[in-house]
């Protein structure tokens, strides 16, 4: 069997980088105003946002090919896939992911383990994981319990900064999981575009810069950026924390590092 791995997860852990990466980008990155334009040029015109090595698929000759329906941007589209692997001989089975929760992303574990034939394995790293997940529920329940007083500091995350998409799925959630609070959104729900006004509303004491698909050098870039703005410059002087997130490794990726995050 070999299990075919899209752009999304091609880079971690280390030991899958020498394998083959079929999808890529069509979008250049230069600052998050300017390929939002290119995202919304190409989706106006109809056109996939990646392109597909149809010839080194047909040569790896998949049995299981894990993609996702979530975000078309993120990643190549789903219906793509599955007009490319319908004309695959043999036809690969397709496992698609959308989790929008931490219990989803944890089920979906459980989902490429029965797929690919090792669900004791998988079971064995959902456990460890959730264990995990309850430690963090349990040493926030602690610290509310022993400080009466405790009020959840008021979370902005940007995943996007230039339009601005707060934090959506499962970010919200982890905030609260550990006694933050994300009012600009709520746990499950999408990220969508808002207004600098929305944002100003929130009154951020934690502002966390973690764009999605970038690592930190972009990130410092689109910081610097927002630090040329005037509303940004007073919101992050009335903030008490900033913290730049490498998106690719932390928060971005419903996969197991979600809970380092």
């Amino acid at each position: 069997m070999s299990c075919t791995l899209f752009q999304i997860v091609d880079d971690f852990p280390s030991s899958i980088q020498h394998l083959p990466i079929l999808t890529a980008a069509k979008t250049v990155f230069t600052t998050s105003a300017d390929v939002d334009r290119q995202v919304s040029e190409a989706l106006s015109q109809g056109a996939s946002l990646y392109d597909l090595d149809v010839d080194k698929l047909k040569e790896l000759k998949p049995s299981i090919i894990v993609t996702q329906d979530l975000c078309n941007v993120c990643s190549i589209d789903l219906v793509s896939v599955q007009r490319i692997a319908s004309k695959l001989s043999p036809q690969p089975e397709i496992v698609t992911l959308n989790p929008t929760s931490l219990s989803e992303v944890m089920e979906s574990i459980t989902t490429v383990g029965t797929a690919i034939g090792h669900a004791e394995e998988a079971a064995k790293i959902r456990a460890e994981l959730e264990e995990r997940i309850q430690k963090c529920i349990n040493v926030t329940a602690e610290v509310k319990k022993n400080n009466p007083d405790y009020k959840p500091k008021r979370v902005m995350f940007f995943e996007w900064t230039d339009p601005i998409y707060p934090g959506g799925h499962w970010t919200p959630e982890i905030i609260e999981l550990v006694g933050g609070v994300h009012p600009i959104n709520t746990p499950g729900t999408p990220s969508v575009r808002v207004p600098v006004e929305a944002v100003a509303a929130v009154e951020p004491e934690v502002i966390i810069i973690c764009p999605c698909g970038l690592d930190m050098d972009a990130t410092r870039k689109e910081y610097g950026i927002l630090m040329e703005k005037d509303w940004f410059r007073d919101l992050s002087n009335k903030a008490t924390t900033i913290a730049l997130v490498d998106g690719n490794q932390m928060f971005n990726r419903s996969g197991p590092r979600l809970i380092g995050s």
